[in-house]
């Protein structure tokens, strides 16, 4: 319920705030969960913007620092599908969190970059969006966000989506690192092509 009301509230806020363009609008998957959503990461805003496209549940990683800003803001991201991460380390118990999400029916926003980009530019894929979808045997949705300069009091954002990527291109030995880094690099390349095609926002 909390969930649900928390949505449509971001959701009103974001509509005002943006002028949000979707493009692929026909490549989100029809299942309102059990697949990955992998996205560029530009922005703070970048997992609500992503979850407000997407229907069902989502879940997402977020630094740990986050959640020792204050009580009340660790209870309403823990409420919003947030679990922390321990950046440039192997964090097997947030890799669980990903596995156990994905279990339960919801969507799982990640960015495979694992830092925001301060250019816009896209960086080199880490191996954790890629170790998950391995071993939950689900889809990968690339997508590429990107957002305009301020207009009075509102700005363009795009949301753009790629097909998914089947869960077959996943099937294999996560122990073989050029594997994992093959496909964690072919994920960055369909958000690449995704970045290609998207147009200029003023």
């Amino acid at each position: 319920m909390f969930y649900a009301l928390a949505r449509e509230l971001v959701s009103l806020a974001f509509h005002i705030y943006f002028k949000i363009i979707v493009l692929g609008r026909e490549n989100i998957p029809k299942q309102k969960g059990s697949y990955i959503i992998a996205s560029n990461h530009v922005s703070n805003n970048d997992p609500p913007m992503v979850g407000i496209v997407f229907k069902g549940k989502y879940t997402f990683m977020a630094k740990e620092e986050l959640f020792h800003i204050n009580p009340v803001f660790t209870w309403l991201i823990k409420k919003l599908g947030a679990f922390p991460v321990k950046r440039g380390s192997k964090d097997r118990a947030a890799i669980d969190s990903a596995l156990d999400s994905l279990k339960q029916g919801r969507v799982f926003v990640i960015f495979p970059e694992g830092t925001r980009s301060k250019d816009g530019e896209l960086g080199k894929p880490k191996s954790g969006v890629t170790l998950i979808a391995a071993r939950a045997g689900v889809p990968v949705v690339p997508v590429f966000v990107k957002y305009g300069k301020k207009r009075f009091f509102r700005r363009r954002a795009l949301v753009s989506v790629g097909k998914a990527i089947p869960a077959e291109k996943f099937a294999i030995d996560i122990e073989d690192k050029r594997q994992i880094r093959g496909v964690s690099e072919l994920i960055m390349g369909e958000i690449a092509k995704l970045k290609e095609c998207a147009p200029e926002l003023d």
